[in-house]
C-alpha cells in the first residue's frame, strides 16, 4: 500500500502514521462496521469523485441497517474527503471512509460503544491488474456460498461480511485464478469476491438481480444506465451456474476493479474479450474521465491539489 500525508479521524485530519483505534475496539472484535470503497479520478475537468453522493448514500444506508449512528452527516464526510484529498496533494485515488464501533463496551450488544469514522485516500490501481482489464482473467466458482439474506444483510457493506468473500479469494486463489465466483444459497450465479457479474449470450446482457443476495453495487448501476443507453437489451434475473460456461461473454464490475471481462471460468473457455465487454469497458472509462457529457452528474469535482504541512494534526 502506497502511503498519503493524512487521514481524516473523527474530524480531524492526523499523519498518516498516528491514526489508530484501540485494541479493544469493538468493530475489531465483532466486525460491526461498514465501508465503502469509492475512487477519484483525474479527468477532462480536474480531479472528480465517481458517484460520490451515491456511495455515501449506501454507507448511510449501511450504518442504518446495522443500527450504527454515524456522528456525521454524509455532506460532513463528503466535504472532509474533498479536503483530504486536496490536502494529500493527489489526483487520481482510491478512497475509503470506514465507520465502525469503537471501545468502550465489549459484548454483542454494545450500544454504549461509540461509531467512530474514519476516511483514507491513497494511489491504487486496478484491482485486478491493467493486464486483467485488457486480455480478460481466470475465475473459478467457489465452493462457499455468499451469504443467505436469512443470516445477514448481503445489500449491506458490512465490514464483517467480507469474511465470506476471503473465503472465496483465497480458495480461487490457491487454486491458481484471479478471481472467484459465488452462488447464492438456491445455488444460481450470485457475483465475484468484490464485484458484480455480467453474462451475455446471443446480444443480450443478463445480470442476477437483487434477491440473488447481490451487493447493490455502484458501478453495476453505472454500466446497467450505460448499456440501456446504447441500446444493448438487459435484464436482471437469476443465472443458472452453466450459463457461465455457455456464455458467449462474461464481464465483472465493481469500484476497485472498474470493468474486467472474465475469458475462463472453471477451465470452461469464454474467449477473448467480446463487443459488448468492450463497449461497457470503454464507455464507463469516458464517464469516470468526464468525456461522456451525458453522465457529467456521476462526477463530484474536488478541485486543485493543495498539499498542507503544518500543522501536522488539523481540525476539520
Amino acid at each position: 500500500m502506497e502511503k498519503a500525508e493524512y487521514i481524516w479521524q473523527s474530524g480531524e485530519f492526523v499523519p498518516w502514521d498516528e491514526a489508530r483505534v484501540h485494541v479493544l475496539s469493538h468493530g475489531l472484535h465483532y466486525g460491526t462496521g461498514v465501508f465503502e470503497g469509492i475512487r477519484c479520478y483525474d479527468g477532462e475537468q480536474g480531479p472528480a469523485i465517481f458517484r460520490h453522493a451515491d456511495h455515501l448514500r449506501r454507507l448511510e444506508e449501511s450504518a442504518r441497517m446495522y443500527c450504527l449512528e454515524l456522528p456525521y452527516s454524509v455532506d460532513e464526510i463528503g466535504e472532509a474527503t474533498r479536503e483530504l484529498i486536496r490536502r494529500n496533494g493527489l489526483r487520481d485515488c482510491y478512497i475509503r471512509p470506514l465507520a465502525f464501533r469503537g471501545y468502550g463496551e465489549m459484548g454483542l450488544f454494545a450500544k454504549s460503544a461509540p461509531v467512530e469514522v474514519i476516511i483514507a485516500v491513497w494511489p491504487w490501481g486496478a484491482y485486478l491488474g491493467d493486464d486483467g482489464k485488457k486480455h480478460g482473467i481466470r475465475a473459478k466458482v467457489s465452493s462457499w456460498r455468499r451469504i443467505s439474506p436469512a443470516s445477514s444483510i448481503p445489500h449491506a457493506k458490512a465490514s464483517g461480511q467480507y469474511l465470506n468473500s476471503i473465503l472465496a479469494k483465497t480458495e480461487s486463489a490457491n487454486a491458481g485464478y484471479e478471481e472467484a465466483i459465488l452462488l447464492d444459497e438456491r445455488g444460481f450465479v450470485c457475483e465475484g469476491s468484490g464485484e458484480n457479474i455480467f453474462v451475455v449470450k446471443d446480444g443480450r446482457v443478463s445480470t442476477p438481480p437483487q434477491v440473488a443476495a447481490i451487493l447493490d453495487g455502484i458501478t453495476r448501476k453505472s454500466v446497467i444506465q450505460i448499456l440501456r443507453d446504447s441500446g444493448i437489451e438487459l435484464v436482471e434475473r437469476d443465472l443458472a451456474r452453466s450459463e457461465l460456461y455457455t456464455a458467449d461473454e462474461v464481464f465483472l464490475c465493481g469500484t476497485a476493479a472498474e470493468v474486467v471481462p472474465v475469458r475462463e471460468i472453471d477451465d470452461h473457455p469464454i474467449g477473448e474479450p467480446g463487443e459488448v465487454s468492450k463497449l461497457a469497458q470503454s464507455r464507463f472509462e469516458e464517464a469516470i474521465y468526464g468525456r461522456a457529457p451525458e453522465y457529467s452528474e456521476w462526477l463530484d469535482l474536488v478541485g486543485e491539489p493543495s498539499p498542507v504541512t503544518e500543522p501536522s494534526t488539523v481540525s476539520s
